[in-house]
């Protein structure tokens, strides 16, 4: 199957949705020759009706009639909540085309790697993927094809998936714009996310929360605003992120709370050569760590 002449199924039409749908209309379905089509379902239909509009997808569907597009769809894409995901494809398990591929776009991998193998009906394949990339604002009208530009995809290979669908995949996200794929376990993924994005979230809402002056911001440099960027949260999501992966994020909370304990204590007791060794360290660990990630628009 070329990429350039599969019909593509999005389900769930909201900024990521919309993003892979723009993304696959403007670098896979431009090529000369191509034949392929996006199909697109939404809840609500206002984005289905600017997505006809803007030339961005073929054909649309209702909830209530996705199980007329399924069927047509060589691949799939699952943009909705985690727990919303796995409800689709036990409700739709004998709608999906035979061949099809299927993939998430979820914050937490485990509880997929543990559900899938019962609901899946052997002639479909469902790749755990992660793109990583996206913006602050929801809806398909703050969707963007160039929010994959020079970012990474994690994809999560597991046993029950073929070869030649995972080579389809790689090659998928390529043409994306992705620039990076990251292949890894399940286990590890909600383990080292939990760290670089949950944690971060958690951290960034609890500096907000305990803001005692709301218009302290005017005395803002840009610190503030740098770490609490993704405060400006998606609360219903988050709250389901935190959940799912609440043994590995508790874990790193608790880790966090220790090293706040430590600057805490050092400045208490103006311990400056401990606070200076710390700060020290801090600085060599982020330098290894690697380069800050510059996003291009």
């Amino acid at each position: 199957m070329e990429l350039k002449n599969a019909t593509y199924g999005i389900v769930g039409l909201g900024i990521m949705g919309g993003s892979f749908a723009k993304s696959i209309r403007q670098n896979i379905l431009s090529q000369a020759g191509s034949n392929g089509k996006i199909l697109a379902c939404n809840r609500s239909t206002a984005c289905l009706t600017q997505a006809i509009s803007e030339g961005v997808v073929n054909i649309t569907y209702t909830s209530d009639n996705v199980a007329k597009m399924l069927p047509e769809c060589d691949v799939v894409f699952i943009c909705l909540y985690p727990h919303a995901t796995l409800d689709f494809m036990k409700e739709h398990r004998d709608h999906f085309k035979s061949g099809a591929i299927i993939t998430d776009i979820s914050g937490v991998k485990g509880i997929f790697e543990k559900s899938m193998p019962q609901i899946l009906r052997p002639d479909v394949d469902f790749i755990i993927g992660h793109p990583m990339a996206g913006g602050e604002k929801e809806g398909y009208a703050n969707s963007d094809a160039r929010f994959f530009v020079n970012h990474n995809y994690i994809l999560c290979p597991s046993s029950f998936n073929k070869a030649e669908n995972l080579d389809f995949m790689r090659n998928l996200v390529t043409e994306m714009g992705f620039t990076r794929i990251t292949e890894t376990s399940c286990d590890t993924h909600d383990w080292k996310i939990g760290f670089t994005s949950q944690l971060c979230h958690v951290i960034a809402s609890a500096l907000v929360e305990s803001a005692e002056d709301p218009e302290i911001t005017a005395f803002g440099g840009g610190s503030f605003e740098d770490l609490t960027r993704i405060a400006m949260i998606n609360a219903p999501l988050w709250t389901e992120l935190f959940i799912s992966n609440k043994e590995k994020l508790v874990s790193h909370i608790e880790n966090f709370e220790k090293q706040m304990e430590r600057f805490k204590t050092y400045i208490k007791e103006e311990n400056a050569d401990a606070l200076r060794d710390m700060l020290s360290h801090t600085r060599e660990q982020r330098l290894k760590m690697g380069s800050i990630r510059t996003v291009k628009k």
